[in-house]
């Protein structure tokens, strides 16, 4: 077993007033950053790559979210066998071999990204379990706020840096310099998580088959589960088409300018490590809702004319899905009282398929009735999100 709060020196503890809580949260953060930065690089570069390829917006932004079908792949067999996986090792493995088919994308086909997304899922999910096992009631919200806020840090400088790197150096010194990031993250583990004696209580008291369909059972992770697949749907949905719509009239952004449009997820960062005290104080339930409601409010917004408008509709969908993923995400943690590993790679593998299944639902309103349909689409996932959430009891 290994100890994300095991960060050196030796003597840092996981209490939540510890001087060392400023560290750990940081290398929580950074460790999702270094993670996932290549999940939606890609995207601010999407116009880019349909022009290269002469294909469909829809069928570019399939092609480039198929990492999301190799993450859900990836997370129910991580999960299923995560109560034998190491932690540590599982993670710096990943990691290590993310820069592979990452390197590789400079020259091959985009099928890589589903191996991106297997190895991204390998890393994740042991991750997302090991703070559900070793994080206390009172500390873990933070721990899983810490961790989506480096999700959410990846989408903002992924972006821009994949757009900036593109436009100045080609899009090859894209994928090598994104590879670069994939061996610091591996490099990040191996000097800063220990391994430590494992804990019996977190031995599994059933086989992996048992505790997932004991988790399918429950009705509150059965929800969650549900509201991931919701919000990747919404979340993917927004992010991955609205590229096309900045770049054509009237707004007609360029690559560049279009990077740094991603600046929108900047207020994400902050709001999104409120989202584990959020929950705590006003519970899980309230705290998605109201989340829901921001992303929610954001959607007509991004239907004017006018950039300024779309800029803010984008800022407030951030808000809200990040926001609504953090607290979610700390609800399986805690909710799972046995075999986390399998309950957040579940969690991970719905998630996902949400990603994959937004791409490809929207995608097609996309290129068949226009921005607007699209949208619609995704106020229907929030919708659907926010119903779901009745469940979430504690």
């Amino acid at each position: 077993m290994t100890d994300l709060s095991a960060i050196k020196p030796r003597a840092m503890t996981m209490e939540a007033h510890s001087p060392g809580l400023a560290l750990r949260s940081l290398v929580i953060g950074l460790t999702a950053f270094l993670t996932v930065v290549d999940l939606f690089a890609t995207q601010a570069i999407l116009p880019s790559l349909t022009r290269h390829y002469g294909v469909t917006p829809a069928a570019m932004g399939f092609a480039v979210n198929a990492s999301t079908f190799g993450m859900a792949v990836a997370g129910l067999v991580v999960g299923f066998f995560s109560p034998h996986i190491d932690r540590r090792t599982g993670i710096l493995l990943s990691l290590t071999l993310l820069a592979i088919p990452t390197g590789l994308l400079a020259s091959a086909p985009a099928a890589l990204r589903v191996a991106q997304g297997l190895c991204m899922a390998s890393a994740f999910a042991p991750t997302l379990a090991h703070l559900g096992e070793q994080c206390s009631s009172t500390d873990a919200g933070s721990a899983f706020a810490a961790y989506i806020t480096g999700n959410v840090a990846s989408n903002l400088v992924g972006r821009v840096v994949s757009a900036a790197v593109a436009d100045g150096l080609g899009l090859a010194w894209n994928f090598y310099f994104f590879a670069g990031l994939n061996l610091a993250g591996a490099l990040l583990v191996y000097f800063t998580i220990q391994r430590v004696r494992p804990m019996h209580a977190m031995m599994p008291a059933a086989s992996p088959f048992s505790a997932t369909i004991a988790h399918w059972r429950d009705r509150r992770l059965r929800a969650a589960f549900g509201i991931g697949f919701c919000i990747l749907f919404a979340f993917i949905g927004t992010f991955t088409f609205v590229n096309f719509v900045l770049v054509r009239p009237p707004l007609s952004l360029g690559m560049m300018d279009l990077g740094l449009v991603y600046l929108v997820f900047l207020p994400s960062v902050v709001t999104t490590l409120l989202a584990g005290k959020a929950a705590a104080r006003l519970g899980t339930r309230p705290t998605i809702w109201s989340a829901l409601a921001v992303a929610g409010l954001g959607l007509p917004l991004m239907l004017a004319p006018h950039l300024g408008a779309v800029l803010a509709g984008m800022v407030l969908v951030g808000i809200g899905t990040f926001f609504a993923q953090a607290a979610a995400t700390g609800f399986v943690g805690q909710a799972a009282t046995d075999n986390r590993g399998i309950a957040s790679g579940t969690y991970l593998a719905c998630y996902f398929c949400g990603g994959l299944v937004g791409t490809a639902v929207l995608g097609r309103l996309f290129d068949a009735f226009g921005w607007q349909a699209c949208v619609a689409g995704v106020g229907v996932a929030l919708a659907l999100a926010a119903l779901l959430t009745f469940a979430l009891k504690r």
